[in-house]
């Protein structure tokens, strides 16, 4: 893969900072004709989601694709990304169509083809995406195929631990998941990738300043002309 290593850094002072310069990438991209958003969970998104939601901005003509949904979870459920989703912005924010993995369905081959055509009948526009301590991008940990398209994954147990307090038992926390492969993820036209956090710094160097490898999947990035990385200052804080 060529590397190109011109990703457009803003560094900013925290989340909130963090959230309007994230809706200034979407703003834009909706103004540039901009039909399909992926769309990402977790924490590190939530700003971008509530300034989204406070906006003007209207969705109900675009379609939105997820990253990645938990295996053996119903979209009503609480830690469900569908749900989370939901919450964070499509009960405010109604798009014409939005799709998530159905982590309800236990055939993986068949989920994944299924998900993998949705994909090719939406190319994504703008991909949002978080950075994982370990440089994963979606569920895509190290040592995944930079060709991967949508595929089932093993949680790690530092993932499925860390998950742990969000459940009532250990026995009900997700060990698989259904993801994006790092290959879809790089079929986006525009890609914005967001990382706060001083645990977060080392992985935000090995992304933009390391080399490409499938040890730190979101190095792959350098290799995709059209990248926004927003950062607070101490995830920034290992950069040259």
């Amino acid at each position: 893969m060529k590397q190109l290593t011109n990703m457009n850094v803003q560094v900013v002072s925290d989340k909130q900072a963090g959230g309007q310069a994230g809706f200034k990438v979407f703003e834009q991209a909706l103004a540039n004709g901009a039909k399909v958003l992926g769309l990402a969970t977790g924490s590190t998104p939530v700003t971008i989601y509530e300034q989204l939601v406070a906006s003007d901005l209207d969705f109900s003509q675009l379609t939105s694709v997820n990253l990645d949904e938990y295996v053996g979870l119903t979209a009503d459920h609480p830690q469900s990304y569908h749900y989370f989703m939901q919450q964070h912005l499509f009960n405010a924010k109604p798009f014409a169509n939005s799709y998530v993995p159905d982590g309800t369905n236990a055939d993986a081959a068949a989920e994944t083809k299924r998900y993998d055509a949705i994909i090719k009948e939406n190319p994504i526009d703008l991909q949002l995406l978080g950075l994982g301590q370990n440089g994963h991008i979606g569920f895509n940990e190290p040592g995944t195929d930079p060709e991967s398209t949508t595929h089932k994954v093993a949680l790690t147990e530092s993932t499925i631990a860390a998950n742990a307090r969000f459940f009532d038992n250990a026995d009900e926390v997700p060990r698989f998941a259904y993801s994006m492969g790092v290959g879809s993820i790089l079929k986006a036209k525009q890609i914005l990738i967001v990382a706060y956090g001083e645990a977060k710094a080392a992985a935000v160097a090995a992304m933009i300043q390391g080399p490409v490898t499938p040890d730190v999947p979101a190095s792959y990035l350098q290799t995709h002309p059209n990248v926004t990385v927003i950062l607070d200052e101490a995830a920034a804080s290992q950069l040259d």
